[in-house]
């Protein structure tokens, strides 16, 4: 018995001397099952997962982890976001039967959504490929995301022609936001 009161002491000690520990909660707006990785030292704070569920309700297969920039589908410098650290948090989680990838900073604030568009005839919306056939003339879609962030949602589109590459963010009405060789 006093074995079993001082490792609960000693768990109880671990979780109040770290802000980050490994834990495993239930959503309870969705029913869906929230996990994080396995990093030790990992805790998702109760006010990034309320902002989560609030704006992904029907998000299913919820996984956080620290933001680790080799993870990121995206080109983050096309999209000019906040540059994050291990310290900020990332999650993926299923919706609509797509994979979706969402990034929050420290302090709880949202950086943006994306997931990966497979059907790029349908899948993006016709100025964006009507930008393509103009300016890209001869390239192919490689990878293309739609990406949302603020109040502003465009398509990080991988393009290649031959051994020509680029990377071109363009908006939902067919502007190109940004473009850089690849």
């Amino acid at each position: 018995m006093k074995r079993l009161l001082l490792a609960a002491f000693a768990a109880t000690s671990l979780v109040a001397c770290s802000s980050r520990h490994a834990s495993k909660t239930t959503m309870s707006t969705t029913g869906s099952q929230t996990t994080t990785s396995s990093h030790a030292a990992f805790m998702v704070p109760s006010n990034i997962q309320t902002s989560f569920s609030t704006q992904y309700p029907d998000a299913t297969a919820v996984t956080w982890a620290p933001y680790d920039v080799t993870v990121v589908p995206i080109d983050w410098d096309l999209t000019d976001w906040t540059v994050l650290s291990p310290q900020d948090y990332s999650v993926t989680y299923t919706m609509n039967g797509k994979k979706y990838y969402s990034w929050y900073s420290a302090n709880g604030n949202w950086i943006g959504t994306t997931y990966d568009i497979s059907d790029y005839n349908n899948g993006l919306p016709a100025a964006v490929n009507q930008t393509i056939a103009s300016k890209y003339s001869g390239y192919t879609i490689d990878k293309a995301n739609q990406v949302t962030w603020n109040d502003q949602t465009a398509y990080d589109l991988k393009l290649k022609n031959g051994d020509n590459k680029m990377k071109v963010l363009i908006d939902t009405n067919g502007n190109v936001l940004k473009q850089k060789d690849k």
